[in-house]
């Protein structure tokens, strides 16, 4: 019988495997396969392209997002630290990871509560939707923002990754009329976000008709988690049965379409895979309003807050350089500048 893992020690597993592993997709993120169509004469100067976005009543300096990675350990505590300092820096959104370890263990708050460290952001929390069907309910939603004062809450969906974890919770029956009655009641915007196998037409219309205010697509072609699962296994068989899903998911490009297809007025953050700030760039040019990173940063905020701020500013810049190279003054004009299928 397999053993169940503490919460807490399964997300320093993470953390570790991580940063240690290869546990990248077998898939790409479908980016690849659109390019910006270069404009020679942009009109504009380089000082004028301007990246501020506005979200969720708070504006930010740059269209990235710090996704949603860990809580709950110590050392998890210092990485959103960092985050966090580096946030409010450089004016950009941070996701939490999961505070279900501290919903259950108040104790473990601590490490998730970065609010004194970054008064000015837009700041997500987040659970696991699936614990909806484990006698969560409105009440943990609100604590969980409340423990971070957050703008939104995140509610992430990651039914193949519970599917191949020994201790996985994957009762996923007529949780989407429970994700409803969360979005009617929560004082926040809600946000719904997959963990890296992407947002089908059928999901995003689910969730849109559910009066979920933004989806998070996290596509396919970055960090798989199956991949981290079978890391994490303790014997051959639970290895094999989590390495089999290593293609599985569709594309962060594709998920992108999706939403806007089904539903247009939707807010779309889009991760999965992104690695520059070309990536950015490309997913708002497909509909997406602030492009989403975990790995890069989490490698960074290991180190030191400086190293993130340092990561944002490269990123940014290399979206500042795609808007003067394709003649885009501001965000707005980014999210309508053609992109060419190659």
């Amino acid at each position: 019988m397999s053993k169940v893992t503490p919460i807490s020690s399964r997300k320093a597993d993470h953390i570790r495997i991580n940063l240690e592993e290869d546990v990248r997709s077998g898939i790409t993120t479908g980016l690849e396969k659109f390019r910006f169509i270069h404009q020679a004469l942009p009109e504009l100067d380089l000082s004028d392209v301007n990246t501020q976005v506005q979200v969720f009543q708070r504006q930010l300096s740059a269209p990235i997002l710090i996704s949603s990675m860990t809580g709950g350990t110590e050392q998890a505590g210092v990485i959103n630290r960092n985050l966090a300092l580096a946030a409010q820096e450089t004016r950009v959104a941070l996701g939490l990871g999961s505070q279900r370890a501290a919903i259950e263990q108040p104790e473990l708050a601590a490490t998730f509560q970065v609010r004194k460290y970054a008064p000015d952001i837009v700041l997500l929390a987040n659970l696991g939707a699936v614990q909806l069907n484990y006698s969560y309910g409105i009440g943990e939603c609100r604590r969980a923002v409340e423990m971070l004062e957050a703008d939104a809450l995140i509610l992430h969906l990651n039914p193949l990754q519970e599917a191949v974890q020994p201790e996985g919770d994957t009762r996923f029956a007529h949780l989407l009329s429970k994700i409803e009655s969360v979005c009617s009641k929560l004082e926040v915007p809600v946000i719904v976000k997959e963990v890296g196998w992407g947002i089908s037409k059928q999901a995003a219309r689910q969730l849109y008709n559910a009066g979920v205010a933004t989806i998070d697509v996290a596509g396919a072609g970055g960090t798989s988690w199956s991949q981290v699962e079978m890391h994490r296994a303790t014997d051959e068989r639970q290895a094999n049965l989590a390495a089999a899903f290593i293609d599985w998911g569709i594309p962060t490009a594709s998920s992108i379409l999706n939403v806007k297809e089904v539903a247009p007025s939707l807010t779309i953050f889009a991760s999965g895979g992104l690695r520059t700030g070309v990536d950015i760039a490309k997913c708002i040019a497909l509909g997406a309003t602030l492009g989403g990173m975990a790995s890069p940063f989490l490698k960074a905020a290991v180190q030191s807050d400086d190293k993130v701020v340092q990561t944002i500013q490269d990123l940014n810049r290399e979206i500042k350089i795609c808007m003067f190279a394709t003649g885009s003054k501001n965000i707005h004009a980014l999210q309508h500048t053609e992109l060419e299928n190659v």
